[in-house]
Formats: structure tokens, C-alpha cells, sequence
């Protein structure tokens, strides 16, 4: 297994998109920090009221520039048809295999939109029997099993397990979204609008920024939620980040 294409990080959206408008400044501020990092997209986008694959291919391939990302690479799942089933399961252990993140981000496990759902469930499955030496052994490939995985995009009902404070990184996040052109905002567009292409949707996604931002008084700050324990190697060093304590 070639280093090149080893990944600290590895983030996993159901659409091209969705992993900027989740966590593009951590990605940003993971790569500041000298990490590998990685987006995988399940499907094309070719379902989406907005657009067409081919164009959110491009569009996809420009925010990767603009979060300086190592790889980008695509499932090629059906959009609109993910499902947890033997084939996206196989697919998913042979690119955790291939690429050996250590820390794997991807969607909640409850979402209104069933591909994100889907997503949450093939890259749970598929990074367990990644681990197993007898899973699709043909291919000769090492078994590999991610330390975590993170979720984001959960609902407001629900409580982050941490918060990175992406203050720095905000504008390279807007800058990485705005590539998507063709889901945006756009008065000239004659094409039917939809939630991201609403005049107010990126002032919602800087206010929701903000929200958490705010939980550890910082400007901009992203959240997500890991469902296992986590082996805390120092929690002084964890627990005592700085922030303004008397506000």
C-alpha cells in the first residue's frame, strides 16, 4: 500500500456539496495543520433540480482545489437511489482500504433526506468489515479500520460531542460553497428553485456557524457528533481550551 495515498481524514457526502456547507473549514483547518485530507462523494449529483452531474463534477473539482484537498474521489452510486446493500457495502470497505483514514467524517444517522441516511449507514458498515481480513479478500488488499467516525449535519434537538473553531478558515469555506454556481442563489436562473438556492441560504449556513461558534465563544466553528466513547489520552489538555470563561 503505496503512503501517497494514505488520508488522516476522510470526509463522506452523499452530493457533491455536501461536505463543504458541513465541515469545509475543518477540512481547511485540518490541512493548515499538515493533514492528508480527502472528500468522497456517493453519487453525481444527476438528480438534483439544479444543474447536471457533468457541471457539479467541475464544480466539485474546484472547491477540492480551493480546500487544497489530497484527493477527491466518487462512489458513483445512483443518485437518489443509495442503499445499504451488499455492492455500495463492498465499494465503501475497498475505498476505506484504499485510502486508511484514520478519522472518517460523514453524515447523522437521522436526516429528512434519505441518501444522506443511507450514506451514514454504508460508511458505518463498510468501515467495520473493512477490518475483516476475510471480507472480499480477492481484491488483496490490507484490511483497515478507521479510529472514528464523526457526524455532522444532525438537528438542532441534538447536542455535539466537540466543536472546531474554523474562525480562520470561514472565507476558504464560503469560497469552496460558492463553486457550487449552479445549486446557488441566482437571479437569472430559469431553473426551479430550491432550499440552497434560496436568496437567504448562505446566511443561514453563516448564522448556524455562528450558533456554534458562539457554544465556545469564537466567530465561526463547525459541530459534530461521535456515537462511540473516545480514549482520551490527556483530558486536561482537552478540557482547558482556551475561551472566555466570564462572558
Amino acid at each position: 500500500m503505496s503512503d501517497e495515498m494514505r488520508l488522516d481524514a476522510l470526509a463522506i457526502g452523499a452530493h457533491p456539496d455536501d461536505v463543504e456547507l458541513a465541515c469545509g473549514g475543518t477540512l481547511s483547518k485540518l490541512v493548515s495543520l499538515g493533514y492528508r485530507v480527502g472528500v468522497l462523494d456517493m453519487a453525481r449529483g444527476e438528480m438534483g433540480t439544479r444543474g447536471s452531474a457533468e457541471t457539479r463534477g467541475r464544480e466539485a473539482a474546484a472547491a477540492a482545489c480551493e480546500l487544497q484537498l489530497t484527493v477527491r474521489d466518487n462512489l458513483e452510486l445512483p443518485d437518489g437511489h443509495i442503499w445499504l446493500n451488499e455492492e455500495s457495502r463492498v465499494k465503501m470497505a475497498r475505498k476505506i482500504r484504499l485510502y486508511r483514514p484514520r478519522v472518517v467524517f460523514t453524515h447523522y444517522w437521522e436526516d429528512p433526506h434519505p441518501d444522506h441516511v443511507h450514506t451514514c449507514q454504508i460508511v458505518r458498515e463498510g468501515a467495520h468489515v473493512a477490518g475483516l481480513a476475510r471480507y472480499d479478500a480477492d481484491t488483496g488488499q490490507e484490511r483497515f479500520r478507521p479510529h472514528t467516525i464523526a457526524h455532522f449535519m444532525f438537528p438542532r434537538t441534538a447536542a455535539p460531542t466537540f466543536v472546531v473553531d474554523m474562525t480562520d478558515f470561514a472565507e476558504q469555506k464560503r469560497r469552496a460553497i460558492a463553486c457550487y454556481q449552479s445549486q446557488l442563489y441566482d437571479p437569472g436562473s430559469k431553473e426551479p428553485e430550491t432550499n440552497l438556492s434560496g436568496e437567504g441560504f448562505l446566511r443561514r449556513v453563516e448564522a448556524r456557524q455562528r450558533f456554534y461558534g458562539s457554544l465556545i465563544a469564537v466567530e465561526h466553528a463547525e459541530a459534530f457528533i461521535v456515537r462511540e466513547a473516545l480514549n482520551v489520552h490527556d483530558p486536561i489538555e482537552l478540557l482547558s481550551r482556551k475561551m472566555n470563561m466570564y462572558s
